[in-house]
C-alpha cells in the first residue's frame, strides 16, 4: 500500500496546480483567466506538465501565497530563484 508521503512525492506540477485550485475553489479556467491566459493553452500546458517557473509565480500571486524553488544542499544552505533567498 502506497502512503500518503509516497503519493507526495510522485505528485508532478500539474497535480500540484490542480490541488491548489480545488482546495481554493478556484477553477482551473478561472485561474487562465487570473495569469492572462486562454483556458485552452492553460490546460494543455497542465496535460504536458510544461508551466514555466515564472507561470508557478504568476499562480502562486493569484493565490496570494509564495512558490518556493530551491535546492537544499547537506550543510543546509539554500538555493533558490528568489533574489531574497540568496
Amino acid at each position: 500500500m502506497v502512503d500518503d508521503k509516497e503519493r507526495r512525492v510522485h505528485m508532478n506540477t500539474a497535480d500540484l496546480v490542480k490541488k491548489l485550485c480545488a482546495e481554493e475553489g478556484v477553477s482551473l479556467a478561472e485561474l487562465a483567466r487570473r495569469i492572462g491566459q486562454s483556458r485552452q493553452n492553460f490546460y494543455k500546458k497542465l496535460r504536458r506538465d510544461t508551466l514555466t517557473v515564472s507561470e508557478l509565480q504568476q499562480i502562486a500571486e493569484a493565490f496570494h501565497v509564495t512558490f518556493d524553488q530551491s535546492f537544499i544542499l547537506p550543510d543546509g544552505e539554500k538555493m533558490s530563484l528568489r533574489e531574497d533567498e540568496r
